[in-house]
C-alpha cells in the first residue's frame, strides 16, 4: 500500500528535464570539485562530528608493520610477563600480528577511501590469554596508563595519532569503564587459591542485593602473585568492584555482575567515578584523541554517566580539543531505550543499532519500506539540549550495517532464507552503504566491508585479517565483488566496494544537507519498494534541499508516486534509470531547484 506526505515532492515530473544529464561525467566532476580526501576538508580541529565518515578497525587484524611486537612484551619484561604471548596467526582467537605501525602505513589506503575518522578497538594493555583463547581485541585491560604491546608503544600510538593529523584524519579510541581483565575470583566458584572450578560448570550464577543482604555472598579474592597487576594501583582493591558473580545480562545482573567473568567495576561507588574520571583525563592530556567510543554503556548505572560525559567533555575542551565527541554501545534496537543514555545519561550520541536492524528487516528480510519510516519517526527521542556538553539530534547519531559483535551485513545476506545470488548480495550491501551514508547520522565503514568480506557469523567468525591470513575459516570464504579469498593482502583500492565507499564519501562531503540536513519521510509502503527522503539544510541565508529514492525492491518502481509539481536536478543515481522509474536495488540523489 503507498503511502503519500503532504508537501511531498514529484520526482517523476523533473526526468524530462534530466534526460541529458551525463552521470558519469557528472561523477568524474566530483572529484575535481568535492573530493572527499580528507586534506581538502576543514581542519580536523575545526570539523564538527557531522562531518565524519569513519572507519572501525581492530589493529591486530589490520597490517603489521613491526613484527618484532608480535609476542608483545619481552621475554625479560616481568612487570608485563601477562602481557606475553597469545600469538597464533592460525586461531581466530589469538593474535595475529597487527599493529599501530602497521595502520600508520596504511594511512593513505584510508585517506584515499574518504575516511576522516579512524575508530580503534581499545588499544591499552591487555591480559594477553583467558582460557583458550586472547585478548587481541583490547577489552581485557589490566593498565589504564599504557599501550599494549602487541600494539606498540605509548611513542607508536602518539606517532599514528599525529600521521592521521598531518593528514587531518582524526582519531577516536574506544574505552571501557564497565570492567576490566578478569583477575578476582571466587572461592566459591574458583577454590580457595582462585585456580579451579568446584561448582558445576564454569561460571559464577549472579547474587542479587538482595541475597547480599541476607548473608549469601561470595567470597572475592586474588591468586597469589596477581595482586598488583593492575594500573593505576587502586583497581586492585578487591573492593572497588561489585563482586556478585557473573551477568545474565537481565535486570540487576546486567549493572552489577561480571561480563563474562571479567571483573565488574562498582561504578557506584564515588571513588570509581572519580577514579575512571582521572584515567582518561589523563588519556586526553597524554595522547590528544578526537574522541571515544564507550563500550558496554547499558552495563553502567546512569547516574555514572551523568558525572562522567560531562566532565570528560569539559576537560578536553580545556585542552584545546573544541570538537571532542563521545559515543556511546548501547546495545538495543529501541530508539526511546537508546536516547536514555543521551538525554538522560547526557551522552553525546550513541550507536544507532535501530539503524542497523531497520536495514537488516529492509534489505534482508524484504520487509516494507515502512520499517524505516518508522525508525525515522522516532528520530524525536534525540533531541536534547544539555548546556554543559552540546545540542543534540539524530543527525548526530553514529550508524552503521555490522560491526564485530553481530557480524558483517554480508553475512546475514549471506545466510538468509532468500538464497540470494552473488550480484544480488552485492547490490544490497551497497544500497545498505547507501543507505547509512546519505540518511540522518554519520557513517561507520567496518573494516573490511570495502573488499567484500563476508564472515561465518558474529565475534571471532567476523574478525578476519585485511593483511595475508593462515586462519581456514577466514580463508573458505567467498568475498563479494572478488575473486581473492583473505589468504593474501586485502586492500585493494580497485575493489569495487573501495571504489563506491569513496564515492559516496564524495558526495557525503560534497552536499551538506547530507551531513546537516533534517530529513523528513516522503514516502514508504509496506512492502520492498521505493523508500523516499528528504533533506534540507539552510545555512547564510541559503537552503539546500536533497530528495533521496532508495527501490529495496528486486524490480523497478514507478516514481509516479507524489504530488505537488517541482523541478530537480539529478546529482547522482547508483543505476541508469529509465524515465518515470528507478531501477531495482538502486538509489538516486535529486537537488530541488
Amino acid at each position: 500500500m503507498k503511502k503519500f506526505v503532504q508537501s511531498a515532492i514529484f520526482i517523476a515530473a523533473a526526468f524530462s528535464v534530466l534526460s541529458s544529464v551525463n552521470v558519469s561525467a557528472q561523477g568524474d566532476a566530483l572529484q575535481a570539485d568535492g573530493t572527499a580526501k580528507a586534506a581538502k576538508l576543514a581542519p580536523y580541529q575545526q570539523r564538527d562530528f557531522q562531518d565524519e565518515v569513519f572507519y572501525f578497525v581492530l589493529p591486530d587484524r589490520f597490517y603489521n608493520g613491526d613484527e618484532s611486537n608480535d609476542l608483545g612484551a619481552a621475554a625479560n619484561d616481568k612487570k608485563r610477563a601477562i602481557s606475553r604471548g597469545g600469538l597464533d596467526k592460525s586461531h581466530k582467537g589469538m593474535y595475529h600480528g597487527g599493529d599501530l605501525a602497521g595502520l600508520t602505513e596504511k594511512l593513505p589506503y584510508l585517506d584515499n577511501m574518504g575516511i576522516t575518522a579512524i575508530w580503534l578497538t581499545p588499544v591499552l594493555r591487555n591480559q594477553a590469554m583467558q582460557a583458550d583463547t586472547s585478548g587481541y581485541h583490547g577489552y581485557w585491560i589490566l593498565d589504564f596508563t599504557e599501550i599494549d604491546p602487541h600494539l606498540g608503544s605509548n611513542a607508536d600510538l602518539k606517532h599514528f595519532i599525529d600521521q592521521a593529523h598531518k593528514r587531518n584524519i582524526k582519531v577516536f579510541f574506544d574505552i571501557i569503564t564497565n570492567h576490566t581483565a578478569d583477575v578476582i575470583k571466587y572461592k566459591e566458584c574458583h577454590g580457595d587459591d582462585g585456580l579451579g572450578w568446584i561448582v558445576k560448570g564454569n561460571d559464577c550464577p549472579f547474587k542479587s542485593l538482595a541475597q547480599l543482604a541476607k548473608g549469601d555472598t561470595y567470597t572475592p579474592l586474588i591468586p597469589q602473585g596477581d595482586e598488583n597487576l593492575k594500573t593505576p594501583a587502586w583497581l586492585n582493591d578487591i573492593d572497588v568492584y561489585h563482586n556478585q558473580g557473573d551477568s545474565n545480562w537481565v535486570g540487576e545482573s546486567s549493572i552489577r555482575g561480571d561480563f563474562a567473568g571479567l571483573d565488574d567495576v562498582d561504578t557506584n561507588s564515588d571513588k570509581v567515578v572519580d577514579g575512571m574520571i582521572d584515567i582518561y583525563k589523563a588519556i586526553i592530556d597524554e595522547f590528544k584523541p578526537d574522541g571515544f567510543r564507550i563500550d558496554t554503556v547499558k552495563h553502567v548505572n546512569m547516574e555514572f554517566w551523568q558525572a562522567f560525559s560531562p566532565a570528560l567533555m569539559t576537560h578536553a575542551k580545556a585542552q584545546g580539543i573544541d570538537n571532542f565527541f563521545m559515543y556511546g554501545e548501547v546495545y538495543s534496537f529501541e530508539p526511546e531505550f537508546l536516547s536514555r543514555y543521551t538525554k538522560q545519561g547526557k551522552l553525546p550520541s550513541v550507536l544507532d543499532f535501530a539503524f542497523q536492524q531497520a536495514m537488516q528487516h529492509s534489505l534482508v528480510d524484504q520487509k516494507g519500506t515502512d520499517v524505516l519510516a518508522k525508525l525515522f519517526a522516532q528520530d524525536h527521542f534525540y533531541r536534547t539540549a544539555h548546556t554543559d556538553i552540546s545540542n543534540t539530534d539524530a543527525n548526530q547519531l553514529v550508524n552503521f550495517t555490522g560491526n564485530h559483535d553481530m557480524g558483517r551485513f554480508a553475512y546475514l545476506l549471506k545466510q538468509s532464507k532468500h538464497n540470494y545470488s552473488e550480484a544480488e548480495q552485492i547490490q544490497r550491501n551497497l544500497l545498505a552503504n547507501a543507505m547509512m551514508y546519505f540518511s540522518r547520522g554519520v557513517p561507520v565503514v567496518y573494516y573490511g566491508d570495502e573488499q567484500g568480506f563476508v564472515g561465518d557469523g558474529g565475534d571471532q567468525a567476523s574478525r578476519q585479517d585485511m593483511m595475508p591470513s593462515q586462519v581456514a575459516s577466514y580463508n573458505d570464504d567467498d568475498l563479494l565483488a572478488t575473486d581473492k579469498t583473505t589468504a593474501v593482502d586485502n586492500f585493494d583500492t580497485n575493489h569495487l566496494f573501495y571504489q563506491t565507499f569513496s564515492k559516496y564519501a564524495e558526495l557525503y562531503q560534497q552536499y551538506p544537507a547530507l551531513r546537516f540536513g533534517q530529513q523528513r519521510t516522503l514516502y514508504s509502503q509496506n512492502t520492498p519498494g521505493i523508500f523516499a527522503i528528504q533533506r534540507t539544510y539552510t545555512s547564510q541565508g541559503k537552503t539546500q534541499k536533497l530528495v533521496l529514492v532508495f527501490n529495496t525492491a528486486n524490480k523497478a518502481q514507478s516514481l509516479d508516486v507524489i504530488g505537488n509539481k517541482q523541478k530537480v536536478g539529478l546529482v547522482y543515481e547508483s543505476a541508469e534509470n529509465k524515465k518515470d522509474y528507478i531501477e531495482p536495488l538502486s538509489f538516486a540523489i535529486y537537488q530541488v531547484n
